[in-house]
């Protein structure tokens, strides 16, 4: 799916999503992912809790897109974060792909942290 542009300073955008990938500022990481204004790379899935730790410095909270469907983040995973003050806000992957660029056009301090939406 192709999402609708928005004008972005520095932040890459997330420009549109298959079942298995994700276009981001022209390249294509295939997913899961991690997405900052700086950039993006794959996403080992809720045990690799570290990869967004080590993004504190420059995010406040995540977009957690849990696929198709929303689903509850495990408990660890949500744990680990806030205590290393990261926010969690969980939501289907395509809300989160267009909250997340909407939030980063106005220059918010946020990642999109994104499972595939698989296809029926």
């Amino acid at each position: 799916m192709k999402l609708s542009e928005i004008q972005f300073s520095e932040a890459l955008p997330i420009e549109s999503y298959g079942p298995d990938f994700f276009r981001i500022g022209g390249e294509i990481v295939a997913a899961p992912s991690i997405v900052t204004a700086a950039g993006a790379q794959q996403w080992a899935g809720f045990d690799d809790v570290q990869s967004i730790i080590d993004k504190g410095a420059e995010i406040d909270f995540i977009l957690l897109g849990t696929g198709k469907d929303l689903a509850y983040a495990p408990a660890h995973f949500r744990k680990q974060l806030e205590d290393a003050g990261i926010g969690v806000e969980v939501m289907k992957t395509d809300s989160a792909c267009r909250t997340y660029n909407v939030l980063v056009s106005e220059g918010r301090r946020v990642a999109a942290v994104l499972l595939p939406i698989e296809q029926d």
